[in-house]
């Protein structure tokens, strides 16, 4: 066979062979070679794990040459415009408001960065379910966003493509996509025959395979359009798909693909007669299998009915059966006959069958820049949408599924162009809308609202897996984004049909979810799935619902809503009848969902507020209204029941439910339209109708009379209250808000705003959260989101991002301005908008905050009243509420409450009741005169009101009122007195009583009617019966009796009394208060402010009323309430009082309690320091040392510290790398942020200290090198205190009681970790303090005049003494256990410096070095100077004494053998040993290589203490000749040959001179002729040094020289010395530092003449000839051997000084760290790390919790924390911005130095928005880093088990 020899054949040959032969004219034998060829490679049954078909493909594609080179060559061609670039989840994309047309525009990186996008509103975010950029793609962003690439239409400039080029894949391509869908075809299997793992082998087979297309499609243009052929040929397809006659397999195959398609219950249409149309046939014949999808009656084929019927059965009872609706679809062929006629539709059936594979995914979405491509995929896709929801409601994955729908989705219906195509092509509104239905049907059950058992309303069962888990939500996103396109909405509302069915879906949530309210057992369960039926409204409801609204904002599109307005009535209709709805709600059940009510409710907004549409001609009959307004009231009645506690047994769900209707993510599109609709109904129907019904759904009802007891069927008297000011609260929001009423969208954001910043400053992400948007989907912002800003600053100020002094960082903050509050504020929309009752409460905290500080109000301040924008002319009715008999008797009957006490009145009652009443003198009734006509007629029986008009019935005095009372009231007369009868007899007409109305009549009939009987009758009823008196069992309720009250007032007079009763004064208004009333501090105050501010516009607005109101005030006659209620008054006065004296005894205590507090603090923080003096006058040396005393801050008990029972200083020891880190410049390093940038930590103190300890140990002893430098700059121990003391046995039960105790707050009580006791600093161990004294004092200080040499004596005599061993005791014990600690604090690898670790040398090494690390701590946090002087009051904060003894204890264990010691080198000359150069062993490291302070340190610790002062300065003096010659050797190695010559004889002159020994001009010389006897010591350093020298010196430039070179030395031992000897240190300016520096430690005499510029030579003090002593150490490096010079000499040029600590320099842009470090491949590993993290110390990047860098079970971060910082590590996190910091084995989140333009952090990068460096938090940072405070300052720490 052919093929079979050029199967054998190379590849190569081949392809180019069979090339040639497909480019002859005549190619028909190529063809076949060809075919046959592939017939053999391409063969499906060989497993395709095989990659050889794969090679051959590729070889023959390229068609001989290289595959590199022919992409190269295809490339080439590429005329594509679109970049199309495809990514998957959790890729880093960008979106650009400012330039998208679609919302969900997108670009990649690379685009949006080579774009223009300054200024614009753009953000970076992580893409959830993947995406494409669309630079390119004018249909979704402008132009103007294009990138450099995508802006050139490159299309016009590229060569047309040669034939041949793509010749092969022609030939090829098709027989491997067929290939594939074989492999597809052959590796389903049903899902429930098999796990889906099966699937998930066959697509890792097909791998490489489906990499390859994809491949392919990157190609470019040029290969797209190849591949788009391929896929869309209906011909190929044919030919191909059902293979060839004989071959076996492929008809197999074909089968296998038919039953896949009938078991995705797609019919293939020849089983369905009513199908067939001739058409069908034709292909069904051609092999195209087709399918019907949703058929009409069955929910799919036959056998998935049954099962859908077994799983019902198989649900657990308590679950409500499911309900099955005979379809409701459209007709059955809605969704075409489907038939695949080309390979693109197949693969797509086959990626929805596998579930959408990631790689099918974007291989199909990688061709979409292929315009042919496009819209045929498109409509390949719609063809396929009720299938993919099919497959979705099945997936078990169905989260990814979705992710990846809509990933396809998006691209495709994002664009309108397309998306109305297939609008008009595909009916694809008909499709989705049916699909959606279909796919709800599936979970309805029967709903229990109103009419349990003869409901036949369905909803959906919000407990069921597709509402739970949101499984609906790619299909409605797609819905809501093709809604947002103006051509397809239109479609949309013109379509009738459509529209009813989309009422159908809506009314499927219509009352879902609902809520019984329990009222014996607390329920046992609390279900959650209240969630899934508010985001199911929102998302399937209200968000398309929005979409809507959006294209029916103009006059023309009027028909358009009056099409959906009918639809909803009609569809409401059809509910009020399916749950059997009459008049009354059901009792007890309420559900938050009605949407639609709610969509009747936007439309009617929308056309009134924009379409200029008249109201009426949308509203329905009054009945209907009235049923239309039950269930929205229901809700807000049921808020009140929430808030009051009525609903408790629901459990907290209910109260979620509540907080989430107001949320600001649901209010615009519950609450809002809720009560909308409700305004509505209420400016339609009969006020007092209104009025009545409020109230009675409130439950209020029986509370409203005048009798002061009463008895309520439905409440509890503690749920009363709160009842009835929820009822007035909703009816002042009912009349006041005017959101949807007439305010324009300015005024809307305005006051949202508002109300959001007086609850609380809020960020400026949080109030874009908080204000509702109006959802509105064509641009992803805030309505006009420039006005967003504008309006922010109009209404609010800056406060920029502070540090509090704890340490905890405050983001930049929104605060409203003072004319805000003063003007704008307005409770009412505050209660509207608030989740959490507490917010309220802390606007009015605010407010009256405010008032105090701008001196307007001191008091308690009432909520104040708000001027409300004008009413729409339609919305005129709702005024009439305002003015009804009932709103006014409800008024009237509580004043009258308010004024006698009665119980569960409040203030908010009154300052509500006196918020309606200024209501309705702000809002008249127009035209009252007609109305009162017909009016007074209607109501004649009604006797308490004349009219109607709120004006005149405030000063109608009423005089009786008849009220029906319990027996036992106060009120019932046992007498009933003579006179009442002939009162009312003679009163006549004039008696106006009523009784006070029993809501609960007749509310069948339309109007409230309040019963009551003539005046005639009254006169009978009088005499009550003698029944009252009969006994009455105990346990009942009391009888109700009926009685006459006398009242005698009206609205006006209560208001009056109770301005005198809330200003407690008898006559608070004069009569002619009116004429001197100035009304402008009316507006803020309390009630007294309120009640003035009300009768001042009564009376303004009507003559009548200000003569009532002067007549009133004239008699100013105090209230008389009935005898018998003078107890309860009295009782409430004295409560008053008894509350105000409580108060100020609270006061005391607390006051007192601050002050005690106040004084211990002051005695805890002082560790007394002793009176110094008193000693100081003895002088003699035998003074009994005076001991210091310790408070216990456990035991509290004050006492010294003893052998046996030692105190103990709380300290923290930590290691720290902190002065290992500084560098010789002052400049910080700046963080690379490019391959060139490099940080090199060469030149830190740690290295060059660790390269000069290597150096000496190569060529000098080692026992004589561990004394030479210190150690520490690297994880040194460094010890803090909080100053508190504490018996150290007290200590050890406080850390059992640690132990014991299970609540442990972050810290570790095995490693020893506590908290002070007393001021809850973190702490690790327990310094023991030395019994005695606390500094040196007495004749320890007195100087004693004796002369240098003979202390030189004494101090070598002292060093002779040996140590004693200290007596074993407690306190020994102790201080053993202490340096234990302190070598447990650091690693092993910074304490083994030595040649045999553990050694002694070693340990004195280490030991000294801690006292060494500490004191250069002490002076880096003094700002690196001494200059600030201080005197002990730090001392109280260090424990650097107590340090010392410990540390001295243990040192005087070893004592320096006297033949090394280095004291006799400083001061003898003594003669030199021959024999030491021959000796094996190496030689001592020479003077004047020595570390000079390490010396000192040495010294002072080994020598007995208490160390004199004298011989402590007789030290430093020594020491400092050591440091001078030091600094002239170092200097001379600077000079050039020709200036050593020079200084060298200049100063020879002077030696003679008589104080040459304090010249350094002399001694500098004397060193450099000393030094030149060996050639090498300045050869060595002419190298580098000649590169240097630029300048010539001076005598000056080598004085400063040597001073700075001195100054750490000084700077040292004056600390030193201030510590042991409690010396203060004297301020001075920096020039000045030396000479201060030098005066204290007595290297000069106190005081120096001014004139004089200081000399550092003249600090000198020799005790024997200083030449002599020069020679000494110079011979010492003379008489090294040659090669150890060389080397060593380096040692010889050292600087002491190093420049503070600082951490990297950070770009002030968090963009540049973030794109060159979120892509970077980490170092050891060599992958991009999930979570990429830097060192702000040494700019290393790591791997946050990468298992790929774990080191014996280490992760990367903890690993270099110990490695850079001694177990401290400080890192950025690149993906969150925010820093962490690892301290030992806890971490905590510090928080984020880089803050967005608004002053915020932006964790995670959520929003995405531009992060600039906040300079003030950086420096924080460091300041706690240098400082070593991370653990005291920051609060939350957790252990990191090592897992960063």
């Amino acid at each position: 066979m052919m093929a079979a020899s050029l199967l054998r054949r190379d590849k190569k040959a081949t392809a180019t062979h069979l090339k040639a032969d497909l480019n002859r004219t005549d190619n028909s034998s190529g063809v076949r070679q060809l075919q046959e060829l592939l017939d053999a490679v391409l063969n499906p049954e060989i497993s395709a794990a095989d990659t050889e078909a794969l090679d051959w493909c590729k070889c023959l594609i390229a068609g001989g040459e290289g595959f590199e080179e022919f992409c190269k060559t295809v490339r080439s061609y590429d005329n594509a415009t679109l970049c199309g670039l495809v990514w998957t989840a959790n890729f880093v994309a960008y979106r650009c408001r400012t330039c998208g047309i679609s919302p969900c525009m997108s670009l990649c990186a690379e685009c949006f960065n080579n774009g223009d996008h300054t200024g614009h509103d753009f953000n970076m975010f992580r893409s959830q379910a993947g995406g494409a950029c669309d630079c390119g793609d004018s249909n979704v962003m402008r132009e103007s966003g294009f990138c450099r690439r995508h802006r050139l239409r490159t299309g016009e400039n590229i060569p047309s493509i040669p034939r041949d080029l793509l010749l092969m894949s022609e030939m090829v391509l098709p027989r491997f996509i067929l290939c594939i869908i074989q492999y597809l075809r052959d590796g389903y299997i049903e899902p429930d025959t098999s796990s889906e793992r099966d699937l998930q082998k066959v697509l890792q087979q097909l791998d490489p395979q489906i990499s390859f297309l994809e491949e392919l499609t990157k190609m470019g243009g040029a290969m797209r359009t190849v591949l788009t052929k391929i896929l869309t040929n209906q011909q190929t397809f044919k030919e191909l798909s059902m293979g060839q006659e004989e071959n076996l397999y492929a008809k197999k195959n074909y089968d296998k693909y038919l039953s896949a398609l009938k078991n995705s219950g797609l019919v293939p249409v020849e089983e369905k007669a009513q199908g067939a149309t001739a058409d069908v046939t034709v292909g069904a014949e051609g092999g195209a299998g087709a399918m019907v999808v949703l058929g009409s009656s069955a929910p799919g084929s036959p056998d998935e009915s049954n099962k859908e019927e077994d799983q019902d059965a198989g649900q657990s009872v308590g679950q409500r059966k499911r309900v099955k609706l005979s379809s409701s679809t459209k007709d059955p062929c809605i969704i075409e006959s489907l038939k695949h006629k080309c390979f693109l539709e197949e693969l797509l059936f086959w990626t929805i069958k596998y579930e959408f594979p990631q790689k099918m995914v974007t291989f199909l979405l990688n061709m979409l820049p292929d315009q042919d491509y496009k819209i045929t995929f498109t409509k390949t896709f719609v063809q396929h949408y009720a299938f993919i929801m099919k497959t979705l409601m099945k997936s078990h994955e169905s989260d990814t599924m979705s992710n990846r729908i809509v990933h396809i989705s998006v691209q495709l219906f994002s664009n309108e162009e397309l998306a109305r195509h297939v609008t008009e092509e595909c009916q694809l509104l008909d499709i989705m809308v049916t699909v959606l239905l279909y796919m709800m049907e599936s979970c309805l059950i029967k709903s229990e609202l109103q009419d349990e058992e003869n409901s036949r309303h369905v909803v959906v069962n919000c407990s069921e897996a597709l509402l739970k888990n949101n499984t609906y939500w790619p299909l409605v996103s797609d819905f809501i984004n093709i809604l947002s396109h103006q051509s397809v909405a239109k479609k949309f509302l013109e379509d009738h049909s459509l529209l009813m069915l989309w009422m159908s879906f809506v009314s499927f949530f219509q009352g879902m979810n609902l809520n019984k309210r329990e009222l014996n057992e607390h329920v046992e369960f609390e279900s959650q799935t209240y969630y899934a039926a508010f985001a199911a409204e929102l998302e399937a409801c209200a968000q398309p619902m929005w979409g809507l609204l959006t294209h029916c904002k103009v006059k023309e599109t009027q028909e358009y809503t009056k099409t959906v307005v009918r639809y909803c009535l009609e569809t409401l209709q059809i509910w009020f009848d399916a749950i059997g709805f009459v008049d009354e709600p059901a009792p007890n059940q309420v559900t938050f969902h009605l949407p639609l009510h709610r969509y009747y409710a936007m439309f009617l907004s929308k056309a009134v507020k924009c379409q200029g549409l008249d109201l009426d001609s949308l509203l329905p009959d009054q009945e209907m209204l009235m049923k239309i307004m039950v269930h929205p009231l229901q809700i807000q009645a049921c808020l009140s029941e929430i808030h009051s506690n009525m609903w408790v047994r629901n459990g907290l769900q209910i109260k979620g439910q509540a907080m989430t209707y107001v949320q600001s993510h649901f209010c615009n599109s519950m609450i809002d339209p809720d009560i909308y609709l409700l305004q509505v109904c209420a400016s339609r129907l009969d006020p007092d109708y209104f009025i009545s019904s409020v109230f009675e759904r409130f439950k209020v009802v029986d509370l409203l009379t005048m009798a002061s007891q009463h008895q309520n069927a439905v409440l509890d008297s503690e749920q009363e209250r709160p009842m009835l000011e929820g009822a007035l609260t909703f009816l002042v929001i009912l009349t006041s808000l005017r959101t949807h009423l007439g305010m324009t969208d300015d005024e809307i954001l305005r006051a949202e705003m508002v109300s959001q910043l007086c609850m609380n400053d809020r960020t400026h992400s949080a109030l874009l959260d908080l204000i509702p948007e109006n959802p509105n989907p064509k641009s992803g912002i805030v309505p006009g989101s420039c006005s967003f800003e504008e309006m922010l600053s109009a209404v609010a100020d800056f406060k920029a991002p502070v540090f509090e002094p704890g340490g905890s960082m405050q983001q930049g903050m929104y605060t409203p301005k003072a004319e805000v509050w003063e003007k704008e504020f307005d409770p009412i929309m505050v209660v509207l908008r608030t989740v959490y009752r507490r917010d309220v409460q802390s606007a009015m905290d605010r407010y009256s905050a405010f008032l105090k500080q701008s001196g307007i109000h001191t008091g308690n301040p009432w909520p104040p009243y708000k001027e409300r924008t004008p009413l729409h002319p339609c919305y005129k009715g709702l005024i009439k509420l305002l003015h009804c008999k009932t709103l006014h008797i409800v008024i009237f009957t509580l004043l009258y409450k308010i004024w006698m006490d009665h119980q569960n009145m409040s203030e908010h009652v009154l300052c509500m009741v006196l918020y309606l009443i200024e209501l309705g003198l702000d809002n008249q009734v127009q035209d009252s005169k007609e109305d009162e006509e017909p009016c007074i007629e209607e109501h004649c029986h009604d006797s308490w009101f004349p009219g109607i008009n709120l004006l005149s019935n405030l000063h109608h005095v009423i005089n009786f009122v008849r009220v029906r009372v319990p027996e036992t009231a106060p009120e019932v007369k046992r007498e009933p007195p003579p006179s009442t009868s002939t009162e009312a007899s003679s009163y006549g007409q004039n008696l106006r009583e009523a009784q006070v109305f029993s809501l609960v009549a007749e509310r069948r009939r339309k109007f409230q009617e309040i019963i009551n009987r003539s005046n005639t009758e009254a006169a009978q009823v009088v005499r009550p019966k003698s029944s009252s008196t009969r006994w009455v069992p105990p346990g009942t309720p009391p009888q109700l009796v009926t009685e006459i009250l006398e009242i005698r007032e009206s609205m006006l007079s209560l208001l009056i009394k109770l301005h005198q009763k809330l200003s407690s004064k008898q006559n608070s208004l004069s009569a002619s208060w009116l004429e001197d009333m100035d009304t402008s501090r009316h507006t803020h105050g309390d009630g007294i402010t309120a009640i003035e501010r009300i009768l001042t516009k009564a009376a303004t607005r009507s003559c009548q009323i200000k003569r009532s109101i002067q007549d009133i005030c004239g008699k100013a006659c105090p209230p008389v309430p009935p005898k018998k209620n003078s107890p309860s008054d009295k009782k409430t006065m004295d409560k008053e009082e008894r509350r105000q004296r409580a108060r100020e005894r609270q006061q005391k205590l607390l006051a007192e309690f601050a002050s005690r507090q106040k004084s211990f603090m002051e005695t805890a923080m002082d560790v007394e320091s002793p009176d110094t003096e008193a000693a100081m006058d003895l002088g003699a040396s035998e003074v009994m040392e005076s001991e210091v005393l310790y408070d216990c801050v456990i035991c509290g008990q004050s006492g010294p510290s003893t052998e046996d029972r030692p105190t103990g200083l709380v300290v923290l020891l930590q290691a720290s790398s902190v002065l290992g880190h500084r560098c010789r410049s002052k400049e910080p390093k700046n963080l690379p942020t490019s391959d060139e940038e490099h940080i090199y930590a060469a030149d830190t103190c740690g290295v060059a200290n660790d390269v000069r300890l290597t150096l000496m140990q190569r060529f000098f002893k080692d026992s004589s090198c561990l004394q030479s430098v210190s150690i520490g700059w690297d994880g040194g121990v460094y010890v803090q205190t909080c100053g508190h003391t504490l018996h150290i046995d007290c200590h050890k039960s406080y850390m059992e009681s640690l132990r014991n105790d299970q609540v442990l707050q972050g810290f570790s009580v095995d490693k020893g970790e506590f908290t002070c006791p007393l001021c809850r600093q973190f702490a690790n161990s327990v310094l023991p303090c030395r019994p005695g004294r606390g500094t040196e004092a007495g004749a320890w200080r007195t100087p004693t005049n004796k002369k240098t040499y003979v202390l030189v004596k004494e101090v070598e005599d002292l060093q002779e003494k040996l140590g004693h061993f200290p007596t074993e005791s407690n306190l020994s014990k102790e201080m053993e256990l202490v340096i234990k600690d302190i070598k447990n604090t650091t690693q092993k690898k910074y304490m083994d410096y030595g040649k045999n670790p553990g050694s002694p040398d070693n340990d004195f090494l280490f030991m000294y070095s801690v006292a060494r690390t500490n004191l250069e701590l002490e002076l880096v946090h003094r700002g690196g100077n001494l200059c600030s002087g201080g005197a002990s009051a730090a001392a109280k904060r260090s424990c650097l004494n107590q340090l010392f003894h410990v540390l001295a204890m243990h040192m005087r264990l070893y004592s320096i053998d006297s033949a090394y010691n280095p004291w006799t080198k400083l001061t003898q000359v003594t003669q030199s040993k021959e024999a030491d150069g021959f000796d094996e062993e190496r030689p001592e490291v020479p003077m004047l290589f020595r570390d000079v302070p390490s010396l000192l340190i040495i010294f002072v610790l080994t020598m007995p203490q208490p160390l004199r002062k004298e011989h402590f300065n007789c030290v430093v003096k020594m020491l400092y000749n050591l440091q001078f010659a030091q600094a002239l050797a170092a200097l001379s190695s600077k000079f050039s040959p020709e200036e050593r010559q020079a200084w060298s004889t200049s100063g020879a002159l002077k030696k003679s001179a008589a104080n040459a020994e304090k010249s350094f001009e002399a001694l500098l010389s004397h060193i450099i002729s000393e030094l030149s006897k060996d050639k090498s010591v300045y050869k060595v350093n002419a190298d580098e040094t000649s590169m240097l020298i630029s300048s010539v010196w001076s005598p000056q430039s080598i004085e400063f020289s040597l001073q700075q070179f001195c100054l750490p030395f000084l700077r040292l031992s004056c600390l030193l010395q201030h510590h042991l000897y409690g010396d203060n240190l004297t301020s001075c300016l920096e020039e000045e530092e030396f000479l201060s520096l030098a005066v204290c430690l007595g290297l000069l005499p106190s005081a120096p003449q001014l004139s004089n510029v200081v000399n550092s030579a003249s600090c000198l003090k020799w005790t024997v000839s200083g030449f002599d002593l020069v020679t000494q150490w110079c011979a010492e490096v003379t008489g090294l051997s040659q090669m150890q010079t060389e080397q060593s000499l380096t040692l010889l040029v050292q600087d002491p000084q190093w420049a503070a600590p600082r951490l990297l320099q950070l770009p002030d842009n968090y963009n540049i760290i973030f794109q060159y470090y979120h892509r970077k491949a980490c170092t050891a590993c060599k992958k991009v790390p999930k979570d990429p993290a830097l060192c702000l110390v040494c700019g290393a990047f790591v791997c946050l919790k990468g298992v790929c860098c774990k080191q014996q079970g280490i992760c990367e971060c903890v690993l270099h924390s110990q490695h850079c910082g001694a177990a401290t590590g400080i890192f950025l996190l690149i993906n969150a911005s925010v820093i962490i910091i690892i301290r030992g084995h806890r971490f905590c989140l510090w928080g984020s130095v880089y803050l967005d333009a608004h002053g915020e952090e932006d964790r995670d990068l959520r929003r995405g928005k531009p992060l600039f460096l906040c300079e003030e938090r950086y420096r924080v940072l460091e300041q706690q880093w240098v400082s070593h405070t991370f653990d005291h300052i920051n609060k939350r720490w957790g252990p990191h088990y090592n897992g960063l």
